[in-house]
């Protein structure tokens, strides 16, 4: 599986750098659910029903919005 680094500002506005594996490039929304499966565990098991289907990106607005984290790259490693 190749690897890919998932550069982020965490929620006290540092940069982080965290490497996941996945079959091909994520995406930023499939970033935000590994960054709040790893970081977040109790979010990330919460329904976003009132976001999904109604909003773009819904996982990553509520990542920015609920938890201050923004996603700022995707690169292979």
């Amino acid at each position: 599986m190749q690897k890919w680094k998932v550069t982020f500002v965490d929620d006290h506005g540092e940069t982080v750098n965290e490497v996941f594996e996945c079959e091909e490039c994520p995406s930023h929304e499939r970033a935000a659910k590994l960054i709040k499966e790893r970081f977040l565990p109790v979010a990330a098991e919460l329904d976003l029903n009132d976001l999904e289907g109604r909003t773009a990106d819904a996982g990553v607005k509520s990542l920015k919005t609920q938890n201050s984290i923004e996603i700022r790259s995707i690169t292979p490693i």
